[in-house]
């Protein structure tokens, strides 16, 4: 681990960033252009000390978890990621969008849409970032461990899961997702990951052996879907999906259809955030 250049890079990086490219205001007190250690802390869901001491070279040497939620906080490239883990000591993640580190092009695609929620998902489903709107929709599905951080794999064995959609449209989420992992499988032939997940899954449900055994294959492009909030019930939403030229991960985009959503989106823009049910899509944290 080599602490000045880790610290020197944290303070530089922090420098160059822009409130308004991390959503933040600039406000009329404030003195520089870059981010407060405090406002680092904050996106990065961290202490202030510890950014305080990562900056003058004094802490322990930090996580990899750690330092993907600071890549995200301010908005590193692959290029100054990899730079970033290698300074700490760590080998850099894969560049398959499997570490749990949503791209920086992608983050600033989440804070440009503001009030619109929106989620990157790497190509198997895990969530690797959200804007707030999307928490206060569907609760915080980042930071998920295991088979858990797969959404494949929390629909067909959590039942809590399923029960954002009405009864009525499970079935066809349900076809999506095994036909989406289909799709996954095929392009990533060989992968071990991916074939070790689809071995759980069949072993693990009866209902996912079911749709496999149908070998349906589709890319989720659009969609439109119901999603029941327990505040402001029934939400008619649009989802729309933009990939990465590799196909590694997805920004997934939900627009409300009609006034009726529309205004109960704003209704709990305005309510904040709840408290979710565990297993519901919260554990840390569907």
């Amino acid at each position: 681990m080599e602490r000045e250049q880790l610290a020197d890079f944290l303070r530089r990086r922090r420098e160059a960033i822009r409130p308004a490219e991390v959503g933040l205001t600039d406000g009329p007190r404030r003195r520089a252009a870059g981010l407060r250690r405090e406002e680092v802390a904050m996106l990065a869901g961290m202490s202030v000390d510890y950014v305080v001491r990562l900056e003058q070279g004094r802490s322990s040497q930090p996580s990899v978890q750690l330092l993907g939620a600071l890549a995200r906080a301010l908005r590193l490239s692959d290029d100054e990621r990899d730079h970033l883990f290698h300074l700490a000591g760590h080998r850099p993640p894969p560049a398959d969008g499997l570490a749990g580190l949503a791209r920086a092009g992608l983050i600033r695609m989440l804070d440009l849409l503001g009030d619109t929620p929106a989620v990157v998902l790497s190509d198997l489903g895990e969530f690797l970032a959200q804007n707030r709107m999307a928490v206060l929709l569907m609760g915080d599905h980042t930071g998920l461990t295991g088979d858990r951080r797969y959404l494949v794999y929390r629909w067909f064995t959590e039942e809590a899961v399923r029960g954002i959609h009405p009864p009525e449209e499970q079935e066809h989420h349900a076809r999506q997702l095994v036909a989406d992992l289909r799709a996954v499988a095929g392009r990533r032939s060989g992968d071990p990951v991916v074939a070790r997940l689809v071995e759980r899954l069949l072993a693990a449900s009866a209902d996912f052996r079911r749709l496999w055994a149908e070998h349906e294959v589709a890319v989720r492009r659009t969609d439109r879907k119901s999603m029941m909030h327990r505040r402001v019930g029934r939400l008619v939403m649009d989802c729309t999906t933009l990939v990465t030229p590799d196909q590694g991960q997805q920004l997934l985009v939900f627009t409300p259809v009609g006034d009726e959503a529309r205004e109960r989106l704003e209704l709990l823009r305005v309510l904040g955030t709840e408290d979710f049910p565990t297993g519901d899509v919260r554990d840390r944290r569907p």
